[in-house]
Parts: C-alpha cells; sequence; structure tokens
C-alpha cells in the first residue's frame, strides 16, 4: 500500500495525477508533491533537524515554498517565512530571534543569507539548503534539478542542494511519525523591529489533521467552493500570513494552487484563463493596476471560470472596489483581519453596496468589543478602540516580547491591531482609523476615516484623503483632499455641493474647513494613504508636527 502525508492523501486517493501546483517553472501533480514532500521530511530528519525545531525560508511564490510549509506542518517544526525585500541585517535578526535551526533558500537570495550568517555576532544555523532554478526541476530520488552545493562566495557559508535533500531514500520498515507544526510569521511594526506572532497557526505538537479541520472551517469564510476542485490564484508573496493561509487551506481544501512569484496584471489575467482560476486574492493596488489595464486587452480576457475574487490587507479606495465589481460582477468580497487575529470580519459585494465604508460582520467565531479610553465598553455608533476575541479560546504572543504582548491586551483573550472604528446598530463593523492618523481640533478627537466614508459617498467625489492642518486657534483644522468624479472640475457649485452633503451627515466640528484637488492621491505598494506627502508640506514651516 502506498504511504501518503496525513494532509494529502484524500487528494491524491481522488485524483493523484491532477495539477495541484502550478507555479513559472510547471506543474507539480498531487501525487508528485506527496511524494516530494514525503522525502523533504525524511531528508531533513536525516540532517538532524527534530520536533520542535524552527526552518526559515526565504523562497519565493514557488512549489518549494509550499513543499517546506507541508513538510513543517506535518513533521512538528516552526515555519518561519522570510520577505525576500529584506537586507541581510534584516534577515540576521529575523534568523537569530527565531533561533533558526535550519534556512531554505532560493539562489536568488543566497548572497543576503550569506551576508546574514557571516555578520559578527549572527547565530548560524546548522542546515543550509539551497534550491536553485538554473536547471530543470528534478523528481524525488533524482537530485538532478539541483546542482548548487558547497561553498558560497569566499564567505565559507555551506549549502546543500534542495534536490539532494528531497532525494533522501525513503525508510521500508515503520511509517514515518507525524507532528503537527506550523507557521510563526513576523510582522513589521512602527518602531523596532519586527514580531514573530506565535497564535493558532504557529501551535506544535499533536495530529497534523488539525489542519485539514481548520481549512475546512474557513472554507465559506474564503469563498471556496463547496466541494473541492477549484483553482486557487495568488499573485501576493507567500511570506506574508493572509496569502499563505489562503494558499494552504485552498490545497487542503483540493484546490489547485495557481503561483504567480511578481504581479503583473496582464500575466494574471493570462493565468486566470488559462488555469481556469475560480479563486482569487488581491490587495487593493493589485485591484488598482489590474483595472488600469488597457481597454483592448481587458475586452480580451474572459474570466468566466472566477467566482470568488477575495481582497483585503489594506483599505480600498471605494472608487476602485465599484469599478471591481462594475468588471467583474458581484463576487467581490473584502475581510478584516491581521497576522495576530487571522479574520475577523467579512462582507459580501452586496453588503457593502448597502454599507459603503463597511468591513463586514465578525465572523462567528470571533468578538469584537469597542472601549473608551478609560477601557469601558463603548456602545453601537461610538467611535472608540476596538478589541477582539476569539470565542475558540486561541489567542496570541509576541514571540520574545512579553511587554509588547501585554501593550496589545486589554485582558487576557482580548487585543488589538490598533485600529480604532465602531459597529452599527446591525453589527457591521466600521474602521474609523488608526490613532496616529487621529486629528485633535479644539481638545476634540476628530477620526479622518469616518469623514472620508462621508466623502466618497458624495456624487462628486471619487476619492478622498482627511487631515489635520496647523490651526491656530482650534491647534489643527480639518483639511480634505479631493479626487473628483470623472467630468467634473472644482467650482463654488460643486464645493458648495460637497459641503451640504458633509453638514448633512457629519457633525458640524467634522466637516472639513478646507478642500484641495488632485487628479489622484498618492498610495503606498500596499494601496494605503501616504498621507504624510499631503500633511507634511502644511506643517513644515508650523514649528510643530501635531
Amino acid at each position: 500500500m502506498m504511504m501518503m502525508t496525513p494532509l494529502l492523501a484524500e487528494a491524491v486517493g481522488k485524483h493523484p495525477t491532477a495539477v495541484a501546483v502550478v507555479d513559472a517553472r510547471g506543474t507539480t501533480t498531487w501525487s508528485e508533491l506527496d511524494t516530494r514532500v514525503q522525502h523533504l521530511v525524511a531528508g531533513l530528519r536525516a540532517r538532524g533537524l527534530s520536533e520542535g525545531d524552527t526552518v526559515a525560508v526565504l523562497l519565493g511564490n514557488q512549489v518549494e515554498m509550499v513543499e517546506v510549509s507541508l513538510a513543517c506542518m506535518q513533521a512538528g517544526w516552526l515555519l518561519v517565512p522570510l520577505n525576500w525585500h529584506l537586507v541581510a541585517d534584516e534577515v540576521r535578526y529575523v534568523l537569530d530571534d527565531a533561533r533558526a535551526c535550519a534556512i531554505v533558500v532560493d539562489h536568488r537570495w543566497q548572497d543576503v543569507v550569506v551576508s546574514a550568517l557571516s555578520a559578527p555576532g549572527a547565530a548560524g544555523a546548522r542546515l543550509l539548503v539551497i534550491v536553485d532554478h538554473t536547471s530543470d526541476r528534478g523528481t524525488a530520488g533524482d537530485p538532478a534539478g539541483d546542482s548548487t552545493g558547497g561553498t558560497a562566495g569566499d564567505a565559507g557559508v555551506e549549502f546543500e542542494s534542495y534536490a539532494e535533500v528531497v532525494a533522501t531514500p525513503l525508510a521500508d520498515d515503520d511509517p514515518p511519525e507525524w507532528s503537527r507544526g506550523g507557521p510563526m510569521f513576523y510582522t513589521s511594526g512602527t518602531t523596532g523591529h519586527p514580531k514573530g506572532v506565535r497564535g493558532a497557526l504557529a501551535q506544535l505538537g499533536g495530529p497534523p489533521e488539525i489542519w485539514t479541520l481548520m481549512a475546512h472551517s474557513l472554507r465559506s469564510v474564503i469563498d471556496l467552493p463547496d466541494e473541492g476542485g477549484g483553482a486557487q490564484g495568488i499573485c501576493g508573496p507567500m511570506y506574508h500570513s493572509a496569502q499563505w493561509v489562503i494558499s494552504m487551506f485552498a490545497l487542503m481544501c483540493g484546490a489547485t494552487l495557481v503561483l504567480q512569484h511578481r504581479f503583473d496584471a496582464e500575466d494574471l489575467l493570462d493565468l486566470i484563463d488559462e488555469h481556469r482560476v475560480t479563486n482569487l486574492h488581491l490587495v487593493p493596488t493589485q485591484m488598482s493596476r489590474l483595472l488600469q489595464v488597457p481597454e483592448q486587452r481587458r475586452d480580451r480576457f474572459d474570466g468566466s471560470s472566477l467566482e470568488s475574487v477575495l481582497h483585503g490587507a489594506a483599505p480600498c479606495p471605494p472608487s476602485v472596489k465599484r469599478s471591481m465589481i462594475e468588471w467583474l460582477g458581484p463576487i467581490v468580497t473584502e475581510y478584516y483581519g491581521g497576522t495576530e487575529g487571522g479574520f475577523i470580519s467579512r462582507i459580501t459585494a452586496a453588503e457593502w453596496a448597502e454599507r459603503p465604508g463597511s468591513v463586514g460582520m465578525p465572523l462567528e467565531v470571533i468578538e469584537i468589543v469597542v472601549v473608551d479610553p478609560l477601557g469601558a465598553v463603548v456602545g453601537p455608533g461610538i467611535v472608540g478602540d476596538l478589541y477582539f476575541r476569539s470565542l475558540l479560546g486561541s489567542s496570541f504572543e509576541y514571540h520574545n516580547a512579553e511587554e509588547k504582548t501585554r501593550a496589545v491586551h486589554l485582558e487576557p483573550g482580548l487585543a488589538t491591531l490598533g485600529d480604532i472604528g465602531y459597529l452599527d446598530d446591525d453589527g457591521y463593523l466600521f474602521l474609523s482609523d488608526r490613532r496616529i492618523d487621529m486629528v485633535v481640533s479644539g481638545g476634540v478627537n476628530i477620526y479622518p476615516a469616518e469623514i472620508e466614508a462621508v466623502l466618497v459617498a458624495a456624487d462628486e467625489v471619487a476619492d478622498a484623503a482627511v487631515f489635520g492642518i496647523p490651526d491656530q486657534e482650534m491647534g489643527e483644522s480639518v483639511r480634505a483632499a479631493l479626487v473628483l468624479r470623472a467630468g467634473l472640475d472644482w467650482s463654488d457649485e460643486v464645493e458648495a455641493a460637497v459641503t451640504a452633503h458633509c453638514r448633512e451627515h457629519l457633525a458640524g466640528y467634522k466637516c472639513p474647513r478646507g478642500f484641495e484637488v488632485h487628479t489622484q492621491l498618492p498610495r503606498s505598494e500596499a494601496g494605503k494613504l501616504l498621507k504624510r506627502l499631503l500633511r507634511d508640506p502644511w506643517w513644515a514651516s508650523s514649528g510643530r508636527s501635531i
């Protein structure tokens, strides 16, 4: 009887020769994937890895990222995905903080790892494995697919070929022991070093089949087809928690993974049609770039296979979201969450049309609590600090950072991502802002995102950013940067209409005292508004910053 890994056994049994993973170098079937993961576990164990050890990966959206993830999830290892944009000092910090015993790196980032491990005081790791894409991919038992090994450069850092590890023979006697492992993601804070998040995903020990149960419990949240099948498109880096979770959970629910390493809008349209992608995960910047694809190219896009487009990770400009829904239909679903809390809320296109600006209802297993600055719970419609609690009892801590863990918890199990918002009378969540963006005018706290949501609902406004500027009397006054809808020019009549709309929906002290019009607003690669580019010129000569 053929031996199979716990997490892939069902799919291998049903359709062993069907495609499990598509990446830039080809396709891998379910049977091939399962076999390679078995050999990878055997190879890493043979080289000294024990249950509870930490494996760092510096890999792109490629099948090896899936293989190492599955190996860790079933062999009891802690997986630490590294952002491949990091420089050597940043990589060294994470490797040391996580106490990585092994590192699996694609050859594209080999030099960064060498520099990180060669730095004075670096802790190092006892096993270094390199994936070489300069030759054809080998199969389990055939190391021809990776030829790079030995010393990297002049640093004396020794790497072993990934293909040689995957070529490790399997034992003929007893079946291997399997144990649950999982990922610890590092998040970038506003200050200091990144923090490793140890939550429900990073628990070690016990049966790995728990992963399958978790994946199926979130099937409806990530919009997977009810009964297996489908194809999940991933065009954002899998070192991010959202992309990793959606990728691996979709795979464990039987979906084919279609991986794009670097986002390219036109190439993504080709991948969707070629591989009949049913589910797609995007961030707002990717949505904007898809909308910028020339109309003639978009006309050639079929897209009939798409059943769901899930987006999150950053606030989405309302104009972008409306345009995506107009193009693809009511299949655009938004979620709110974070590495610390996972998925917290979710809203469909139909719900969003009724409540623009909302990020949806909390999931059934999540409780959201809104509190005032003194920690008292407030009622519907009142803005406060947002805290969340898993009703399943799971929580998180920051690795090696007890003070930071305490700082984000109001009480055990009740934590915050640092966002401000409110729940409406029906329980829908609205994000008002992060506290750093708050405007204080005349001693009153004003939350820009609340005003932005009102502005973008005006007939004349396509996008808006609200921020505080110096005011001699009030400390700060509210200013709005606007992008007008197509065909409109700023005029006294337009300003009067926008002002009247604000006064209809906002208290007077929240209404902007001045406006400025832009062709587009500055945003980061993740789609987040770069308000400092709008705000800083106003404060440059004021002698103060708030």
